[in-house]
Parts: structure tokens; C-alpha cells; sequence
């Protein structure tokens, strides 16, 4: 069925699974059709995540037809794949607003619909989330069938294979889909794989096995035969036997673009007890040539054209902080044979493209797979390399205890580039690099660094090469302030602040990182002086005392959590020596910060330039008020 990009008559009728339920199979196409139809045009107005969500249309359709949603659970995994799902629960006539200011949400989330069973950001979590909703089900007595649905790319991660080694052991009635979508369909994912696929989940073979399980189990030799056929027999022909090791009942690879052997497949296990493992194979980017062409670069486009294809790039005022980490890179790789680059699977978003052509020797993507890129690190530093690992903030959360016993513990010189420190904007709440300040600085032998502008960002990358210990340097997503970068690599002096100006007001603007522009446009306006802190650790104490000294208080601005930045940093430096002044910490607030643009995440956590003034000028006048009562009376 052709279907006009303004017309979705079948679709339109569906206001929740519960329609689609009512419908006969034979019109299950004719949804699918419309629904990747309304997928292409909707993401084309604003952008989001694309490229995975249409390849999972078909699956999508399939779950919510076969299960009873929201009663059966689905786990979604990460998100990226879930805008069929969102489109199919009642949130169809929303989907333009994913990712924007007051918006859907970029990812499920259970505040915004009940089908939303578990939010999720990072990947990975999907089958532990699942099998626990599956244990408190069978503990309550609840009729209840769940199901995790997982990518490939997700199933790189430890976390997914620890839950897939609990899950085998249980009996709780627990479904995976794995989500391939990492090859094209290959000639034995088709007719006669899916028939094996639904015979091998029929009622007739599992009776068959379950039966002769019990009557062979008292015949040692006989059932260890049969048992050895079994897995030999489902070996030939479909790639379950790790699964099957784990405790699993294997079906697959089913074509996930085949709705009539979804719906059966997936209506044969939803009779089956105990553990059970779909393999689906997908495409990314299915139905839209383009998408399908280039997967990568549709994971998450902005706005584009649908008919020709053209994204529609924002003019730039200069090089993004994560290109300038990626120039310099390649620069310092040419000078030292030592360096080597190491990302979670985040080539892309981390500026590493270039890199992983230049030297493909000395690239390693780990997958979805924090922990161990940050011990593969620790592995590299021991033997000499100096291994720079470029990470977003929010996944560098998941390798804490990584960063604290393999790298810190051991004083080893790993480099972290963490990027998209601070407010992200439009993936929301799960993505913002709200707290990497307040859990780095606690560790021992960690040097921590904030660029205020494009060339301190490059120059501190250099300094980290020069040290024998672990560093940090983080920034933000998106361009800075414009500074020119000086292609000249010099270290900074460890430890040392910049004063950029000296006001004579009484009050003194600390700034660290991104913030600092907007920290000196105020500091202008209020006849302040201004310090580019540039360390949080180490501290530049002896600027500090200074400022301390010759001023009636002390303002701290940053882009992390007040609560264990480097803002509490500077007061407990000022509590221990005895230096007490009036001092007003500013940075995120104590609460989750919502999609957005990233312009929009800073006003609403009071960190743009009007949320800066409308904070300091107020506080500023209490304590002048202040200051004058006192002179007065004394």
C-alpha cells in the first residue's frame, strides 16, 4: 500500500495496542507501512534518533500485537529503537515535539506513559530491569509475561551478560529479543529459518523435548545422547549455542522485517515457561535508502528533507570542543608513537573519525563497554603507551570503580577526554554531565582540568601527556567562546589559576570551565575581579588565600552539581585554613535537568547569563547591605 506523507488512515484509528489488538493480521503490513511512513516524515521536521527506530517497526508492531501492553511488560534498551513504541501508545500526534523544550522525552520514561515500564538512557540495563519486573511477577502470583528487547550493540556491555547468566537460572518467564541489526539479512534468515524459528517454538516441539527430558533424565547415557543430537541438530543451523549454555531456550534468527513469522514466533513463546531467547535480524535504517546507506550518520539526524535525503546543518561560529579534542589528537599522535585513542563505542560523537583512519594501529572502539575501556587503559599505561580515553561524562559514571582501583590507585598516567561535561540539552536527564566534578575529586592522584575556551581546552590536552598520573580534562558539548587556538602545544603550569581581572568592588568571581565568559561579563558589570580557576584539583590555593584576603567575598561558578563541586572544593580549602568570608556557591541545583536545547537546560538550572546576574547581583547586595549596617553600628 502506497501511503501519502499526510495520510495514515489505519494508523490514525490506533489510539493505543489495544486497537491495534483488534485488528485481523492481514492488516498488520498496512501498519507497519504507514507507521515507517509517519517515523520518516515526523523525525524530519526536528530530528531525533532515526536510524534504529526504523528498523524496528515490524518488531515493534509484533510485540504490541501478541502481548497484552501494558499488563506484559516491555523493556526497552537504551531508547534509540522506541519511537515505534511511542507512536503505538497513544503518543502518535507528540512525536514532533521528541527531544524539545517541554516535549516527549528522548528515551522511554515511566512519568510519561504506563508503557513506558522502565526508563532507560544508558544501555544494557534491559534484561536485569526485566528479569527483576519477572521475579517480583512470579512472587505475587501474577500472570505476567515480560520481555527485553536489546540491541547488539547493547549486548557488548558486561552488565547485559551478568543478567544474562542470572537470568539462565532462574525459571522466572523471561523473553529476550536480541535486536541484530548489525548484518544484512543473510540467506539463511529466511524461509527456512523462520519456519524452524516457529516449529522450534511450537507447542508440539517443546512437549516433545520437555517430555523426553523426564523420561531420558533416568537413563544417564541415552539422555546424554539425545541431549548432545539436540544441540548439534539446532547448531547446523542457527548460532543459539552460547545462549542455550546460559540456560536458555533459543529460537532464531527470525527476520524482523517478516510480520506474519513475528506474530507466530512470538505467539509460540508466549506459551512457553522459563527462559526464552528470540533472535531477531533487523536493518537499520529500513524502508529509507538513505538510512539504510549510512546507519551511523542516520543514527540521530537533525531536520532533513525526506524526498532528497538533505540534512539540514546549524550554521557554526567554529570548531566544536569535541573536533578541537579530535585535531588534537591526531596532532599529538603524529609527535608520539606512544599515544593511543580508546572510546565506548562513541567514534563519532568524540571527535575520533580522523584518528581511526590516520592510525587504525592505534584505535580502539571496546564497544558498549565503559569498565573495560577504562581498565584496557590501565592494561596500556602499565607497558608504557599513554593511552587517552575519550568519554562522555555520563559514561564515565559506569567505570568509577574501574577509575578509582585500576587507574588512581595505581598512579597510572591515563588521559580521560570527557566530553559533554555539563548540560547537554535534547537526550535530557540520563545524558547530562551533571556530576563528574563532585565523583572525580575525591580520588586521590587525579589532576583535574577545565578549559574556559577552545585553545585552554588543546593546550590542557597537552599538559595531561606531560604528567605521570591520571588527568582529566572536561568540556562541553558544542563551540566555546571562540577563542584562537594556537597550534603551539604548551603545558600549563599545574595547579595555577588566571586572574583576568582585578575589580575593586570587594567581591571576587571564581570560575571553572565553560562558565567562565558569562563569570567575566558579570564581573565587568559589578567592578568584580575575575579568576579562571582552569584546576579543580589540584586547587590554586595560594590564588585563593589571595583573593580571600583582599576581598569582602567570594562567588564560585561552575557547570557540575554545587553539591561536591569544585565550588564546596573552595570552601573547604577556606574552612581548613580559617579564611571564612561570605561565599555563594552557584552551579546545577539539586535536581534532575529535563530535554532541552542546551541553551534552554542552562536557564532552567539558572546557569545562562540572565540566570548568572538575576543569582550574584541580589546576593552581592544583601552583603554590601550587609557590609554597611555593620560599618554603621560599629
Amino acid at each position: 500500500m502506497s501511503v501519502s506523507p499526510l495520510s495514515y488512515p489505519l494508523l490514525e484509528t490506533l489510539a493505543s495496542p489495544a486497537d491495534l489488538r483488534r485488528l485481523p493480521a492481514a492488516k498488520l503490513t498496512e501498519v507497519a507501512q504507514e507507521l515507517r511512513q509517519f517515523l520518516i516524515q515526523s523525525v524530519a521536521t526536528r530530528g531525533g534518533h532515526f536510524a534504529a527506530g526504523l528498523g524496528t517497526v515490524e518488531l515493534t508492531v509484533a510485540l504490541h500485537y501478541v502481548f497484552n501492553t501494558p499488563h506484559d511488560r516491555l523493556v526497552w534498551d537504551v531508547g534509540h529503537q522506541a519511537y515505534p513504541h511511542k507512536v503505538l501508545t497513544g503518543r502518535r500526534d507528540k512525536l514532533h515535539t521528541i527531544k524539545q523544550d517541554m516535549g516527549l522525552a528522548p528515551f522511554p520514561t515511566r512519568s510519561e506513559s504506563e508503557y513506558d515500564t522502565f526508563g532507560v538512557g544508558h544501555s544494557s540495563t534491559s534484561i536485569s530491569a526485566a528479569l527483576g519486573m519477572a521475579v517480583a511477577a512470579a512472587q505475587r502470583g501474577e500472570d505476567r509475561r515480560v520481555v527485553a528487547i536489546i540491541g547488539d550493540g547493547a549486548l557488548t556491555a558486561g552488565m547485559a551478560f551478568e543478567a544474562l547468566n542470572h537470568a539462565g537460572s532462574l525459571p522466572a518467564d523471561l523473553l529476550i529479543v536480541l535486536n541484530d541489526n548489525d548484518m544484512s539479512i543473510s540467506e539463511n534468515v529466511g524461509a527456512l529459518s523462520n519456519y524452524l524459528a516457529r516449529a522450534l517454538s511450537g507447542k508440539m516441539y517443546s512437549h516433545l523435548r520437555d517430555t523426553g527430558k523426564k523420561v531420558l533424565r533416568h537413563m544417564p547415557t541415552v539422555w546424554e545422547l539425545a541431549r548432545r543430537s539436540e544441540e548439534h541438530f539446532k547448531g547446523m543451523v542457527l548460532p543459539g549455542t552460547l545462549f542455550e549454555e546460559m540456560g536458555f531456550n533459543y529460537i532464531g534468527p527470525v527476520d524482523g522485517h517478516d510480520l506474519k513469522a513475528l506474530v507466530d514466533t512470538l505467539s509460540n513463546l508466549k506459551k512457553l515457561r522459563g527462559p526464552q531467547f528470540l533472535h531477531v535480524v533487523t536493518r537499520k535504517g529500513k524502508g529509507y535508502a538513505p538510512a539504510e546507506a549510512d546507519p551511523i550518520k542516520w543514527h540521530g539526524p537533525g531536520p532533513f528533507d525526506p524526498a532528497s535525503g538533505q540534512i539540514f546543518k546549524e550554521a557554526s561560529s567554529g570548531p566544536t570542543y569535541s573536533q578541537i579534542f579530535g585535531k588534537w589528537l591526531c596532532d599529538i599522535a603524529d609527535r608520539d608513537p606512544a599515544i593511543v585513542g580508546i572510546t565506548p563505542a562513541m567514534r563519532e560523537g568524540s571527535g575520533l573519525v580522523e584518528f581511526s583512519k590516520r592510525f587504525p594501529a592505534r584505535y580502539f572502539d571496546v564497544a558498549i563497554a565503559e569498565q573495560h575501556a577504562v581498565t584496557l587503559a590501565a592494561g596500556m599505561a602499565v607497558e608504557g603507551l599513554k593511552p587517552v580515553v575519550a568519554i562522555y561524562s555520563t559514561f564515565l559514571q559506569r567505570a568509577y570503580d574501574q577509575l578509582i582501583h585500576d587507574v588512581a590507585l595505581q598512579n597510572l598516567p591515563v588521559i580521560f577526554a570527557v566530553d559533554r561535561a555539563g548540560l547537554v540539552g535534547s537526550d535530557g536527564a540520563t545524558h547530562q554531565g551533571s556530576y563528574d566534578l563532585s565523583f572525580l575529586r575525591c580520588i586521590p592522584n587525579m589532576t583535574i582540568m577545565a578549559p574556559a575556551d577552545e585553545n585552554e581546552c588543546r593546550q590542557m590536552l597537552y599538559t595531561g601527556t606531560t604528567l605521570s598520573s591520571p588527568s582529566v580534562i572536561r568540556y562541553p558539548r558544542g563551540t566555546g567562546p571562540g577563542a584562537a587556538i594556537v597550534a603551539e602545544m604548551t603545558a600549563l603550569p599545574v595547579g595555577v589559576s588566571q586572574l583576568r581581572r582585578e575589580g575593586r568592588s570587594g567581591l571576587a568571581i571564581l570560575a571553572f570551565g565553560a562558565l567562565v565568559d558569562s563569570a567575566q561579563k558579570i564581573a565587568e558589570h559589578l567592578d568584580a575581579t575575575i579568576v579562571n580557576m582552569r584546576f579543580v584539583k589540584p586547587l590554586d590555593e595560594k590564588m585563593i588565600v589571595s583573593i580571600a584576603t583582599r576581598h569582602r567575598a567570594i562567588i564560585t561558578i561552575e557547570e557540575n552539581a554545587i553539591m561536591g563541586g569544585a565550588g564546596a572544593a573552595v570552601g573547604e580549602f577556606l574552612n581548613a585554613t580559617g579564611l571564612q568570608l561570605p561565599m555563594l556557591n552557584i552551579g546545577i541545583p539539586d535536581r534532575f535537568i529535563e530535554h532541552g536545547t542546551r541553551d534552554t537546560c542552562l536557564a532552567r538550572a539558572g546557569l545562562d547569563l540572565a540566570g548568572l546576574t538575576a543569582s550574584v547581583e541580589p546576593w552581592w547586595a544583601l552583603q554590601s547591605q550587609a557590609r554597611k549596617r555593620s560599618v554603621s553600628g560599629a
